[in-house]
């Protein structure tokens, strides 16, 4: 048996950082673009974000702090979740910055606002893939105790998709090609999808097939 380092979280990890975010790595990125009330637009990246449901698809991320994206989805019910990858994890990690309320991150960091077809905010033009989402719920989260995290967790049904069809092979989307950027440890560290990192395993339709050599 190996040697484990254990801590109770309320007593304190006792290590140079905090390795949860390590430890659940790599973690997609969603790349939320909003419009608030008066019609100005707003990108930030959320390192806490995935799938949870696929009929109907149904998308989700969390925000540290009621910022302006949540802000955004509250007053207008939609969003954007646009696909982050390799080439524009420059614009990414720009995006990230404590711009001012109103201004709109895409446009100052060098992308392309583009249009949508069922919500208002707009996607990335730059971008291979974005999903065009509608609010379901917004939920602040608690602890055991009862107390506020301070985080909110955002879900909503994706309406419709976009996708560069570059990245269609064979009318399949190729992830490899596309190259999706995940968050992958501590602040710096993130991590590249590409088709020599991808393998396949296909899940046994029985007992019986898992237990085969």
């Amino acid at each position: 048996m190996s040697d484990t380092h254990f801590y109770n979280v309320a007593d304190g990890h006792g290590l140079p950082h905090d390795p949860f975010k390590a430890i659940v790595a790599p973690r997609p990125i969603g790349w939320i673009s909003t419009v608030d009330c008066q019609g100005r637009g707003n990108l930030a990246p959320y390192s806490f974000f995935n799938a949870f449901c696929d009929a109907p698809p149904i998308v989700a991320f969390a925000s540290s702090g009621y910022k302006d994206s949540v802000r955004n989805v509250e007053e207008t019910g939609e969003f954007v979740a646009n696909l982050a990858v390799r080439s524009l994890a420059a614009q990414m990690n720009r995006s990230a910055a404590p711009f001012p309320q109103g201004e709109d991150e895409m446009r100052a960091v060098g992308l392309t606002p583009a249009p949508c077809r069922q919500v208002r905010a707009s996607r990335i033009a730059e971008s291979p893939a974005a999903l065009e989402c509608r609010l379901l719920r917004i939920l602040p989260l608690e602890d055991l105790t009862g107390a506020s995290t301070d985080t909110w967790v955002v879900f909503g049904q994706v309406v419709a998709v976009h996708i560069d069809k570059t990245f269609l092979k064979e009318g399949l989307f190729d992830t490899g090609a596309a190259q999706p950027i995940l968050r992958a440890g501590y602040l710096a560290d993130y991590v590249a999808v590409g088709s020599d990192t991808m393998f396949q395993m296909r899940r046994p339709r029985t007992a019986e097939e898992a237990l085969k050599p």
